[in-house]
């Protein structure tokens, strides 16, 4: 199966949080968008490895995303290394998709730094064919994606581009509501973290509403890139 988006997470919910109303209008669209996680999101505070599993799984249906997988790197250990980057690729390489957005390019949590810059790495080096890989027995053919997009989390980064997600935001919200162990709940007996609070959950509707706002529209999702982002024409821009 080919994908034309693949959206990679540090943890299950990064995705959900930064780049969701983006994933559920091209899948309302009619193109195949998958998400990959790096690791369980074991070291979270809230919530087990377990429950998020299941939390990750009930997000992709309600995205409606045609695959999720999760490569297990160790949560907040993991490193930008051979062995790290091999495993990404030979995904890459499996589903080949020509648009891949990526963690923040700096951020609160080390791991999304660690993970933007693991996965640009391994984007890059997925286009050479002297790297072999073999993934279920399998020899992969060469593939470099088009485009690498890092959407912005924590920190009010300034995007290169913004998305319309207007008329999406709906289902933003519900995907990151199926991560109950993480946010808030005010009957909830676990211990109060930054994305756990009433006005971090705020925070995502008037993000969004901010950037639409800059853009004339409803709202939106802001992405950086790392090279400039061009157009055909000067027509396609809204």
């Amino acid at each position: 199966m080919k994908l034309d988006i693949l959206a990679i997470g540090a943890h299950p919910d990064d995705v959900e949080l930064s780049c969701s109303g983006t994933i559920a209008k091209e899948v309302a669209n009619g193109k195949k968008v998958g998400i990959l996680d790096l690791t369980r999101g074991e070291l979270g505070t809230r919530g087990s490895a377990e429950i998020r599993d299941k939390e990750a799984a009930d997000a992709a249906k309600i995205l409606g995303v045609s695959m999720r997988h999760n490569l297990e790197f160790s949560d907040g250990f993991f490193v930008n290394n051979t062995a790290s980057q091999l495993e990404v690729i030979k995904i890459l390489r499996k589903y080949r998709p020509d648009i891949v957005l990526c963690n923040a390019v700096d951020d609160r949590h080390i791991d999304h730094g660690k993970g933007s810059k693991l996965v640009s790495d391994a984007c890059f080096l997925s286009g050479l064919r002297k790297i072999e890989t073999i993934h279920e027995n399998n020899h992969q053919k060469e593939w470099r994606p088009k485009h690498v997009y890092h959407y912005i989390q924590w920190k009010d980064l300034t995007p290169d581009f913004v998305v319309d997600i207007t008329g999406h935001l709906d289902k933003k919200l519900e995907s990151v509501a199926a991560y109950k162990s993480q946010f808030f709940d005010e009957n909830s007996k676990e211990p109060v973290t930054p994305i756990a609070t009433a006005n971090f959950n705020e925070s995502i509707t008037y993000r969004a509403q901010n950037l639409g706002r800059l853009i004339g529209v409803e709202h939106g999702e802001g992405f950086t890139a790392e090279r400039y982002v061009a157009v055909d024409s000067i027509f396609d821009l809204i």
